[in-house]
């Protein structure tokens, strides 16, 4: 945890703005992965995490913002309990380590809920993720499970993504703490990415790493020959010489801070002169979007910069034609590039997208695209300082979407579909960075994980 400070000021911040109401914040629990004392490995919600920080199943947080009151729900643990765990603190020592001095059981917490209710008063929940934790709500509240979303707090999400998009210098301090383990992580990719090597032999190693610095990964690994599968967790393939390896992995500090690096590394040591190609393209693309960063800068605007880029660069190698400009316009890079450019980045890889994507990467003033590929970006809003936020373009052949396309004989006044048939099997390279924005444009945070041709094929020797 960090000083009971960080979690006064956090909650005296959400009082403020929210003005009025009784805020709910429902902790995770333990939940059974195939039988109920075998649970899964135990993940806080970051929500409660935010506001509270306690690191363990079992409590519920409330804040009152009509009394100016804090609580935290939770039963003490028995002696039953504590022969399989040990000793353990009480709900009133873990509170007071969080600033929160009310504290009371789980039957005190569906009181103090019910009372509200029939005061009038206005609760405000976040929508939940976990089907346990909608059942609860659900119970508490009195509405059925799958009427919940239509009650959530709007007012409650946008405070919220108000506070916890601007990242402290705390928060900062625990995002490169993350990164350190992910600059190890990928020096020991680079090292394994030969010939004869099975990608789970790599992704056993670098998870390894992680698990012995006591942290857990961020997301899934990501660890494939077939980098066109934008989020691929098979992990069977035997590596070949001059297959392209992409690797997308994030470790999370103590505090649950999380990152998100993405590398393309060429099996053997050396990209071949048609990967160095394409790789060069998505690099300048990435330069092109971070040196562009800076408060005020709408995201979405970098965004399609990073695509004429591309489209400028496909166009010398003759897998494109015509005016760059109207390409981008019509769409037709996203045959190559069909993600968007980043995703805000905290206590979730994809911060705060359990309360919805479009609250966090979108706006009153940016509204979502219905175009193929611009319609996925995650964040498209304007950047202000204190965000952190992944920069990572990517450029993939994925053999379907090809198909289609050209069977439909789509934006062919762009794509040279004959010469784009010869890169089917080239996989995909994504390159991939985390950003924070400063007072005057952007800082790149962590130790620098090698990623020009010049610097990858060297350490690779």
């Amino acid at each position: 945890m960090f000083a009971k400070a960080t979690y006064l000021e956090r909650r005296k911040k959400l009082k403020e703005q929210l003005n009025s109401g009784v805020v709910v914040f429902p902790g995770n629990r333990e939940s059974a992965m195939n039988y109920p004392a075998n649970p899964y490995h135990f993940r806080q919600d970051s929500s409660f995490l935010y506001y509270f920080g306690l690191d363990l199943p079992g409590f519920d947080g409330v804040i009152d913002i009509d009394e100016d009151r804090d609580y935290i729900f939770g039963n003490d643990f028995t002696v039953d309990d504590i022969i399989w765990t040990g000793p353990q603190p009480t709900v009133k020592d873990l509170s007071a380590d969080a600033g929160v001095g009310d504290t009371g059981d789980f039957a005190q917490f569906a009181e103090k809920i019910s009372a509200a209710l029939k005061s009038k008063r206005k609760i405000h929940f976040l929508p939940p993720y976990r089907a346990e934790n909608a059942l609860r709500l659900s119970a508490l509240l009195g509405i059925s499970p799958e009427f919940l979303k239509t009650y959530v707090s709007v007012d409650l999400i946008n405070v919220m993504v108000g506070q916890r998009s601007l990242k402290s210098d705390l928060e900062v301090k625990e995002i490169e703490k993350a990164l350190e383990i992910s600059y190890e992580m990928y020096s020991t990719v680079m090292q394994m990415a030969r010939p004869g090597v099975y990608e789970r032999e790599i992704v056993g190693k670098i998870e390894g790493i992680v698990g012995s610095y006591g942290s857990h990964i961020a997301f899934p690994t990501i660890l494939s020959i077939h980098g066109e599968t934008l989020h691929n967790h098979f992990h069977g393939n035997r590596l070949e010489m001059d297959q392209l390896l992409v690797v997308d992995s994030g470790a999370e500090s103590p505090e649950h801070y999380a990152s998100d690096i993405t590398r393309t590394l060429p099996v053997g040591g050396v990209f071949t002169s048609r990967q160095k190609e394409i790789y060069e393209i998505v690099l300048k693309s990435q330069l092109t979007a971070i040196e562009a960063i800076k408060p005020e800068q709408n995201y979405k605007d970098i965004h399609l910069q990073v695509a004429e880029v591309m489209v400028n660069g496909l166009n010398d190698i003759g897998l494109m034609k015509g005016d760059v400009k109207e390409a981008v316009s019509q769409g037709a890079h996203a045959l190559f590039y069909p993600h968007g450019l980043g995703h805000m980045m905290g206590l979730d890889v994809h911060d705060m997208e359990d309360i919805g994507e479009d609250f966090v990467g979108y706006n009153q003033q940016v509204k979502r695209s219905d175009q193929f590929g611009l319609a996925y970006l995650r964040l498209a809003r304007r950047l202000q300082t204190g965000f952190v936020f992944t920069v990572e373009p990517g450029m993939y052949f994925i053999p379907a979407l090809i198909d289609q396309w050209k069977s439909e004989n789509k934006l062919s006044q762009f794509i040279n579909y004959d010469k784009v048939e010869g890169y089917k099997n080239f996989g995909g390279i994504r390159i991939e960075d985390d950003i924070l924005v400063t007072d005057t444009g952007y800082r790149v945070l962590g130790r620098p994980i090698p990623k020009t041709i010049s610097e990858i094929e060297n350490i690779m020797k």
